[in-house]
């Protein structure tokens, strides 16, 4: 997903604050299911669960500036019992400015994690 870099995502120097690579990576998680077809209201509502992150991992390799033009992506890398893991790069013109391996757990409606139930299986093609 295409990002543009706004002083509100720079520190003072213009340089994109190392906490906003959690924010993009999460915009390009959520753009993930819209394209699958499964927005999060969506999981939420038909499968009585929601995603929470319990695990990144992040490797800051580049630097972004004010003004990049950066892309997030995102690549469903493992499916465990009550696990998902995502493989995520944010880049600016092929070049890796982070990467994440991020872990969500599947919770129900009570905040009690469950296991990832056969339907999103399916769904994810696992």
């Amino acid at each position: 997903m295409p990002i543009q870099v706004y002083y509100e995502d720079t520190d003072a120097g213009g340089i994109v604050y190392h906490a906003n690579f959690l924010k993009f990576a999460e915009r390009a998680r959520t753009s993930w299911l819209h394209a699958i077809g499964w927005p999060p209201r969506r999981v939420q509502e038909d499968l009585h669960i929601q995603f929470v992150v319990k695990h990144i991992e992040i490797d800051y390799r580049n630097p972004g500036f004010l003004d990049d033009k950066i892309t997030a992506t995102c690549t469903l890398e493992n499916i465990g019992n009550s696990s998902i893991t995502f493989e995520q790069l944010i880049e600016r013109d092929k070049t890796v400015l982070a990467a994440l391996k991020v872990v969500c757990v599947t919770i129900n409606a009570k905040g009690r994690p469950i296991r990832v139930p056969p339907q999103l299986r399916q769904i994810f093609g696992a």
